[in-house]
């Protein structure tokens, strides 16, 4: 693995005439977490829709070095099926033996303190379940890096602690995340934080 996960430099973006993002660069090395804030409509989600290939820019340029997972803000599961069926299948996406995958899986739900609701549909869960199978589900294939959009919106405290955990714990094993928030409560866990600016990132 290259010393270096992931190199955005002036990424620019238009929609039509209007700038969204002016010459965005952001840098990530493994072992670090990092903080990307911003207000809403300050280009963060284009941002990150870029860095994970959802977007195209129109200028600069963007390198991954690595195995990545992103968890979106809007957990993409299916409504149909259940926490545990979920699981199943997102592992067989991700080449993971059933197995494997629910091994990997059950244990998180164990984590995050919702196996009681394996059973249940995904459709059923209240949005802090669901928020938490969505970062279950990211975290199956152990990326190297792994990239989260408001990740912990409908956590209550206790989970929000759990998540700081797990994180730490990719960060000590020489993995990295990406945190993208419009704040970030615990500016200490992190390695750094860039700010979002009129379609720029800055050290905050």
């Amino acid at each position: 693995m290259t010393a270096t996960l992931l190199q955005a430099q002036d990424v620019q973006k238009h929609y039509g005439r209007i700038p969204v993002l002016r010459g965005a660069s952001l840098t990530i090395n493994p072992g670090e977490i990092v903080g990307l804030v911003g207000e809403n409509g300050s280009g963060k989600s284009t941002f990150m829709n870029i860095l994970v290939g959802l977007l195209r820019q129109d200028g600069g340029s963007v390198q991954v070095n690595c195995q990545y997972a992103y968890c979106p803000q809007d957990a993409l599961v299916f409504d149909g099926l259940t926490m545990k069926e979920n699981i199943v299948y997102f592992s067989a996406a991700y080449g993971l033996s059933a197995q494997d995958g629910l091994a990997r899986g059950e244990a998180l739900l164990e984590r995050l303190n919702c196996r009681k609701f394996e059973s249940q549909p995904a459709g059923q869960l209240s949005g802090g379940t669901r928020q938490k199978l969505n970062l279950i589900i990211s975290l199956l294939r152990d990326p190297d890096l792994l990239f989260l959009d408001e990740p912990y919106q409908g956590f209550d405290y206790e989970s929000y602690l759990i998540f700081l955990d797990l994180v730490k714990e990719m960060a000590e094993a020489g993995r990295s995340a990406l945190v993208v928030s419009h704040m970030v409560h615990d500016h200490h866990q992190l390695s750094r934080i860039y700010k979002m600016q009129e379609g720029r990132t800055v050290h905050d």
